[in-house]
């Protein structure tokens, strides 16, 4: 993955997206990756070449991810170049949700733990509403996103001076007659 250098030190939100980040890391040499995600700690830790730091916290049964909102208050304090974090829905006006309170906290945390914050979302997040804010589009540095759903979103990342990183997927129009099909 370009937009992630070798020998450098990142944190992994846990989410099925950044899962998928965390797949394309494989072969990278030289990180030290912090998660509290346990599929993304199983699947970097192999590579001998990448330092994986899990964070702690209770185990979630519903997303195999630790919830201490201060995932590095266990030993110290952490100063990543990159925070690759998800999110659930995206709002129209570029709040960025999620469902679970701890869930949030722990983002919440880790995009404050990081020179810069790398959103990735597919397109299905800008479809979605959510409870909790985590943060907005302005606290993000890179939208890694399966297609931009709207001019709006497009101009307010040009406005916040979000990087837009286009990965291909289904557009809006796709993921709604998806849904119909259910």
């Amino acid at each position: 993955m370009a937009l992630i250098p070798g020998h450098s030190s990142l944190f992994i939100s846990s989410g099925t997206t950044t899962e998928a980040v965390a797949r394309a890391l494989t072969g990278h040499a030289g990180l030290l990756v912090i998660t509290n995600n346990l599929q993304v700690a199983t699947g970097l830790y192999r590579n001998p070449a990448i330092e994986v730091v899990l964070a702690g916290g209770v185990l979630r049964h519903s997303a195999a991810a630790p919830s201490d909102p201060a995932p590095s208050s266990r030993s110290v304090d952490f100063r990543v170049n990159t925070a690759v974090v998800g999110t659930s829905a995206i709002d129209a006006d570029g709040t960025l949700l999620d469902f679970d309170i701890r869930e949030v906290q722990v983002s919440q945390a880790i995009i404050a733990s990081a020179r810069r914050v790398m959103l990735v979302a597919d397109s299905s997040k800008f479809l979605r509403s959510a409870p909790v804010r985590i943060a907005y589009l302005s606290d993000v540095d890179v939208l890694v996103a399966g297609r931009m759903p709207s001019a709006e979103v497009a101009a307010l990342c040009a406005g916040d001076n979000v990087q837009v990183v286009d990965a291909g997927g289904p557009t809006e129009a796709d993921e709604l007659s998806d849904e119909s099909s259910f």
